[in-house]
């Protein structure tokens, strides 16, 4: 479903991402780990289209289509979703709106009639249910005065709604206690299918006990130095990334 072939990456004229490659197949969830500065949120918001992110060399194809050839919206349109470490508050702008907007802008890009606003409700109503998100805080101004865990659950929500065939997860934990960790992942876990693929950047093994993937990559100094099962979070935990790091120097 994914493919990345020697992706090469820089930011203000500084190469971050250093030939990086990568194959996610569909239905599987594999993680990306590795230590502060490896490049994992520039290989995020490179896919995602953000600007500032230049890319140098290599390709990145979703299901056989040129990433890097399409604007962001374009991206979205084909199933990529980046779920944000820190998600963007937008005063003004109600959260009902925001998504409904967002899908039916969507649905348009792939030819697709718009959800009526009665169908609309009945669906976010069930989803927000799901993950125990008050419908009230779905009135107000997108991620203002939300706590962490709102946050992160109101962008599970919004994948719920969307239905992407990609998802990029960016640290995902970040923020969130216990209980609200919990919730999230059942969220994630719930979105688990035979055509969706996701890929899960993180610091931490912590993570990876509710999320559980079906590989575990290493990132550093800008390319994938390793790769395994769940079994390598593990050992990443137990032993960090020191020898990883000089390994790729």
């Amino acid at each position: 479903m994914l493919k990345i072939d020697n992706l090469q990456v820089s930011v203000a004229d500084k190469p971050i991402l250093k030939g990086l490659s990568l194959d996610v197949p569909a239905g599987e969830v594999h993680a990306v780990m590795g230590p502060n500065g490896a490049g994992k949120s520039t290989l995020g918001y490179t896919l995602a289209g953000r600007n500032g992110y230049e890319v140098t060399a290599g390709s990145a194809f979703l299901n056989g289509e040129d990433l890097l050839a399409l604007e962001p919206n374009e991206r979205a349109a084909k199933g990529l979703f980046l779920s944000f470490q820190y998600p963007l508050e937008i005063p003004g702008v109600p959260a009902l709106t925001f998504v409904r907007t967002a899908l039916n802008a969507q649905r348009k890009a792939r030819g697709e009639g718009e959800v009526s606003a009665p169908e609309f409700l009945k669906l976010v109503k069930q989803k927000a249910k799901d993950l125990r998100i008050d419908f009230d805080m779905l009135k107000r101004p997108l991620n203002v005065g939300f706590s962490g865990g709102e946050k992160k659950r109101m962008e599970v929500l919004q994948m719920a709604l969307l239905e992407p065939k990609l998802l990029i997860l960016d640290e995902t934990d970040s923020g969130l206690d216990i209980d609200a960790l919990r919730i999230v992942s059942e969220g994630v876990n719930a979105l688990r299918a035979p055509d969706r693929s996701m890929l899960v950047i993180t610091h931490y093994q912590r993570l990876l006990d509710y999320i559980r993937p079906d590989k575990v990559h290493v990132l550093a100094a800008g390319r994938i130095v390793a790769s395994g099962g769940p079994e390598l979070a593990l050992e990443l935990e137990r032993t960090g990334y020191d020898r990883y790091a000089a390994e790729a120097a």
